[in-house]
């Protein structure tokens, strides 16, 4: 009977060097993994693997040594255990997070609910090629959203409150872009060069300062064969809505103008990126 490759590895099964061997990719969401999963995958790993686990560079689990007549049974295990395997081939991949403003001081949105949202709305959705989504919670950019085809940061449109304001100087301090002078009277925002960090909000020990959190796109970015940062030209977006219109026409893009094999950013450069801006603007207008 023959073994149809192309379906085992669409489904998360990768041919190692060693004859009908596989090393099975589990589905990881935002980088978070039960206790209870990880005990699974372990015993998986031990009964039909040889022991051990991959971490991959993208928060992903894989289980090397699968045995091809394992395959079935091992899908079995895990779905019951609570554990979906991954995907590879042209489609949304595994969306990585870090760890967000839930957990960490820096971060200015919530990533793990969001990265769980955009898994449920795209991931294994067939395309061109594969598409990558990454969530980083802040300017730290711990998870390089650039680096993906899609990358979401999070970062405050920022008010200054006069009133609440001592002119301590702190929050001058914490601007790492010169987006702030300080006066004898006010400090001065310079919007075209603040970067949404966010810092001065965290900074001000008197809440001189409004953040409203939001998200801030990049697109095309790629870490390859072809390394290309991703451009980020929309304004902060501060609603989901909004945020999925825009990831929604990305995607139709990609769909309408992407060839077979081809990257998500040289099918933009390909078709110009002064069309896909528009395309993306007139997503983000509504």
């Amino acid at each position: 009977m023959a073994v149809d490759y192309k379906a085992l590895k669409d489904g998360g099964f990768m041919r190692q060097v060693q004859k009908n061997h596989f090393s099975m990719r589990l589905k990881v969401v935002g980088g978070n993994i039960t206790a209870s999963q990880l005990a699974v995958i372990a015993q998986i790993s031990e009964k039909y693997g040889d022991g051990h686990v991959h971490l991959t560079s993208r928060q992903g689990v894989e289980i090397p040594f699968i045995r091809l007549e394992d395959v079935d049974t091992v899908k079995e295990e895990l779905k019951k255990g609570g554990v979906d395997t991954g995907v590879c081939g042209p489609r949304v991949r595994t969306v990585t997070a870090c760890q967000g403003s839930a957990i960490c001081g820096s971060g200015c949105i919530d990533t793990y609910p969001l990265a769980v949202e955009i898994s449920e709305r795209y991931f294994g959705r067939e395309l061109p090629h594969k598409f990558k989504f990454g969530v980083t919670g802040c300017m730290n950019n711990c998870l390089k959203a650039e680096e993906n085809d899609m990358g979401i940061k999070g970062g405050y449109g920022v008010k200054w409150i006069p009133e609440d304001c001592t002119l301590c100087g702190v929050c001058t301090k914490a601007c790492r872009d010169g987006a702030l002078t300080q006066t004898e009277n006010e400090i001065v925002l310079d919007k075209d060069k603040c970067t949404n960090c966010g810092r001065c909000v965290k900074a001000c020990p008197f809440n001189a300062w409004e953040g409203k959190s939001g998200y801030l796109v990049s697109f095309g970015g790629n870490f390859g064969n072809v390394i290309a940062k991703g451009q980020q030209f929309l304004p902060i977006i501060h609603d989901k809505e909004t945020l999925f219109r825009v990831a929604d026409a990305a995607l139709a893009f990609f769909d309408r103008n992407g060839k077979s094999g081809e990257r998500f950013r040289v099918s933009i450069e390909r078709a110009g990126w002064d069309t896909f801006k528009r395309e993306m603007e007139e997503a983000y207008h509504g």
